[in-house]
């Protein structure tokens, strides 16, 4: 709102409204007033421009097949296949208790004991299972509003990511300071990507360290030993074993504690995730180094093939990492394969330019 100085000129001043000698109105064509009246018209406000309409999305060219699944006949075969499995199995043990009791009933009573410890075995094993898998897929749709979260800024989605990863996280003693540092920070804090970028700085750091260190050490252990190893079979399932334990190391560290089927399950998801980021990475430039400056050639065969199966399995770990991990990499940078693997191959390069030149 602006004064109505046509009448008198008058120096900078400031009015209050609720001055009596103040007079609000939006028509300039009024009675004069009196001597030292303040005549106050209000301005119009500015037009806002009109509201974009609602974007529809498409249907992605291409796609169209995943929306005309018909009738699911796979997963119905497999799940009849398994009741008939599981009836078979359940005929087979009754018959036997049968046939024991027949023979004698002390060997009938036990047979029934430990189809009754075998069958709440069972029970367990696929509760257990079960835990695994919800547990994972918890951490993937945290992952997701995670990421959500940094794009929309909503601070009640991102007080709701903190509160969940703060309840995986009271699992891991060592993180005490932590939760309380950021459990004082949630009220004052405005923005809820801030609130997600200041939960990773707290929580994930930690774990980050030692997910690095977990990864080299399995990248170590396999360079050594396919490098002295003399079967390729044997390699092969070092590796396998190796890449397993990783994974699940890593699953365990994050908070996810998969089963058999949930190990499997990230396994698939860490393969996928090296497809989709360039395979095994033959692009990065510690394997191009090693290529470049002909390690395997000075050393040996066998130490060249150590070490690109080492870098190989820090790429795996790198991967697994993006996986397990609650939150995705926004306040800090994700490992590199220099982060966990850069001292294997500046050992092996050292001891490449150490050995003779006439000596494999």
């Amino acid at each position: 709102m602006k004064p109505d100085v046509d009448e008198h000129h008058r120096r900078p001043a400031a009015f209050r409204l609720d001055d009596p000698n103040v007079v609000v109105t939006a028509e300039a064509g009024q009675a004069r007033l009196a001597r030292g009246t303040v005549r106050v018209m209000p301005e119009p406000e500015p037009s806002l421009p009109a509201a974009a309409p609602a974007l529809t999305l498409s249907r992605e060219p291409g796609r169209e097949w995943e929306r005309r699944r018909g009738f699911p006949w796979g997963p119905l075969f497999w799940s009849a296949l398994g009741g008939l499995a599981a009836l078979g199995i359940g005929v087979s043990v009754t018959r036997l208790i049968e046939d024991l009791f027949g023979r004698n009933e002390g060997l009938g009573w036990l047979g029934t004991v430990l189809a009754a410890v075998a069958g709440f075995a069972f029970l367990a094993i696929v509760l257990r299972e079960a835990l695994g898998l919800w547990r994972l897929a918890g951490i993937e749709k945290l992952r997701e509003r995670g990421a959500q979260t940094l794009l929309s800024d909503d601070r009640t989605a991102g007080r709701a990511v903190v509160r969940d990863v703060l309840a995986l996280s009271r699992r891991t003693p060592r993180l005490a300071r932590a939760r309380t540092t950021l459990e004082g920070h949630l009220d004052e804090i405005i923005d809820g990507a801030d609130l997600v970028r200041l939960a990773e700085r707290e929580l994930m750091e930690p774990l980050d360290r030692d997910a690095r260190r977990i990864v080299s050490d399995a990248a170590k252990r396999v360079s050594v030993v396919t490098a002295v190893s003399p079967r390729a079979a044997l390699d092969m399932l070092f590796v396998l074993a190796t890449a397993f334990s990783l994974v699940r190391r890593l699953a365990y560290l994050y908070g996810g504690r998969p089963g058999t089927l949930g190990l499997i399950r990230l396994m698939r998801e860490v393969i996928a995730h090296l497809v989709l980021t360039g395979g095994m990475a033959a692009g990065d430039s510690l394997i191009q180094q090693v290529v470049g400056h002909g390690i395997a050639a000075k050393v040996s065969v066998r130490l060249g093939e150590g070490v690109l199966n080492g870098l190989l399995t820090a790429r795996l770990g790198l991967a697994a990492i993006e996986v397990t991990r609650p939150l995705q990499f926004a306040a800090l940078p994700p490992p590199t394969l220099g982060d966990v693997a850069g001292n294997l191959v500046r050992g092996h390069k050292a001891g490449a330019e150490v050995a003779p030149a006439g000596n494999p």
